[in-house]
């Protein structure tokens, strides 16, 4: 049995990316997203979420380019600026201090906790966590993320790491660091394993689409699906309309979130998975 959810970040980034995700749902193949707690368009998010019940949302924990939810002096170990209060930029720098024991795991799982509760108080039902830029990886992230799941009554969440093939990025040197980064990364994917068993919280096998972030056409696409293995997946995607309100924002991901977009609503997709025999489900059926 092979079962594929297919989950769009950044719900609530802007308010292009959150009608593009709702298009996604209602008229192509995604099943499930996550909602950025601090986000600029986090109300629009909350009101189109409310509109499409079989929608699962989680939440997109934000501890690196973004401002915390809670007063600077209460996640001193994770910002940059206290004054607007945000965290550092760069996914590069919060790496080294989390491998090096700099960051504060009371300090995340009290701002995880508060990013979540935001989440609830809208009236959103959090199926599930994963965190921005996948900073989760990191046991000093990942730790305090499964204690304030258990805390909030999260059941479940993203496994960050990826089904590594060599021939997605081959002939695709735009692809090798991010190829080589996330090998060298799965030499945490015991650790997390562990820490879920342990703490009960529920995750797919583990994920598709980390690689291509940013890359994704249908070629590629297609070679995700065609060897996808028995079990249960999540496909990490980025849709969006690279509009006036995108090009405001810090991210990497413009052009290609329309391109995503495209994918993920064509007919041409869904047949893909039907050939494949693999069926849709969202987080809420896995918690």
């Amino acid at each position: 049995m092979r079962r594929l959810i297919i989950n769009a970040d950044d719900f609530g980034l802007t308010g292009g990316v959150n009608r593009a995700i709702i298009e996604a749902h209602e008229h192509g193949i995604v099943t499930s997203s996550t909602l950025m707690a601090n986000g600029t368009a986090f109300e629009d998010a909350v009101r189109m979420a409310q509109s499409v019940p079989r929608l699962s949302v989680g939440c997109h924990v934000v501890l690196v380019d973004g401002s915390p939810v809670l007063e600077a002096a209460q996640v001193s170990s994770l910002i940059s600026s206290p004054s607007p209060a945000r965290f550092g930029d760069g996914i590069s720098r919060f790496s080294l201090r989390a491998l090096t024991g700099r960051l504060n795991s009371n300090e995340i799982e009290a701002e995880v906790t508060a990013q979540i509760h935001k989440l609830q108080s809208a009236g959103i039902t959090v199926s599930h966590l994963d965190t921005h830029k996948h900073t989760q990886v990191f046991p000093q992230v990942f730790q305090p993320l499964l204690r304030a799941a258990k805390a909030c009554g999260v059941g479940a969440m993203r496994n960050p790491f990826e089904l590594i093939r060599i021939s997605l990025a081959a002939g695709r040197p735009g692809l090798w660091k991010r190829y080589g980064e996330v090998k060298l990364l799965r030499s945490l994917a015991s650790k997390f394993r562990k820490a879920t068993k342990e703490t009960g919280v529920v995750t797919p096998d583990g994920t598709l689409g980390i690689v291509v972030t940013g890359s994704l056409d249908d070629r590629l696409f297609r070679l995700l699906i065609d060897k996808l293995p028995e079990g249960t997946w999540e496909f990490v995607c980025h849709p969006g309309y690279n509009d006036a309100k995108l090009q405001g924002v810090q991210t990497r991901l413009r052009e290609s979130r329309e391109q995503e977009l495209r994918i993920l609503k064509s007919p041409e997709t869904r047949d893909l998975l039907a050939r494949n025999g693999i069926e849709l489900i969202s987080y809420r059926d896995l918690g």
